[in-house]
């Protein structure tokens, strides 16, 4: 690592976050967050500046953040969806859900609080659609996405000297995309969601706003899309 801004991206193996790593790199030294170790060995290999940083989020320790002494950017991307009726969604579901989508964010944001004050850091929460409006069979992803604008708002106000922003995308080409079509019985057709790419994008320019600006919401929809 050298002495340029340093980020941390979890959900750096594939999809939205391996897309914000990418993004950042020319920029930040990255970290890169994840459980598939070959993935992020290979977007490590890269990208120079990385390094990847293998987790499992939902047992986080402050060992695993000992040695990281100063976070100028940390991205939150890592998330689970598991689509089903409430009648039909076991507490299982629910707690997985929750803990990998709110309590995981939560306690890696809380250890990484020190080297995010020592940096005036800024804190991105990539939300989703879901997060403004719940439908039908989406409730327990719903509900953990409203708590992730709760925690991210109540972060805001307890730490004014960091910059907190969640960014909602709307419906994305990624592999969590075609569970969710494979669920609703529909095809996969990517040129119809937004590109991982455009959303790593919004959070460079969300990052990148300048010192005197704080963007503490940005809602993306694919042009054309589906709305939800």
């Amino acid at each position: 690592m050298t002495d340029r801004p340093k980020a941390l991206v979890t959900g750096a193996s594939r999809g939205v976050g391996a897309a914000v790593a990418r993004a950042l790199a020319p920029t930040h030294d990255i970290l890169l967050g994840g459980r598939d170790e070959a993935a992020l060995a290979a977007l490590s290999a890269e990208l120079p500046g990385s390094r990847p940083w293998p987790v499992e989020l939902t047992r986080v320790t402050a060992a695993d953040v000992e040695d990281v002494g100063r976070l100028d950017v940390l991205v939150h991307s890592a998330g689970v969806s598991v689509l089903g009726r409430i009648a039909d969604t076991p507490a299982e579901v629910w707690l997985r859900t929750m803990e990998v989508n709110v309590v995981a964010v939560a306690e890696l944001t809380r250890l990484l609080l020190p080297a995010l004050r020592a940096a005036g850091g800024h804190v991105v929460c990539i939300n989703s659609g879901s997060g403004q409006r719940a439908n039908p069979d989406w409730a327990s992803y719903a509900a953990s996405k409203f708590a992730l604008k709760a925690f991210a708002d109540a972060l805001r106000l307890e730490e004014p000297a960091l910059r907190v922003t969640t960014v909602y995308p709307g419906r994305t080409a990624t592999d969590m995309q075609r569970g969710v079509r494979a669920y609703e019985g529909g095809e996969f057709e990517p040129e119809k969601y937004l590109k991982p790419e455009t959303v790593a994008r919004a959070v460079l320019a969300v990052v990148t706003a300048g010192p005197d600006a704080h963007l503490t919401e940005l809602t993306l929809r694919p042009r054309g899309g589906p709305v939800n």
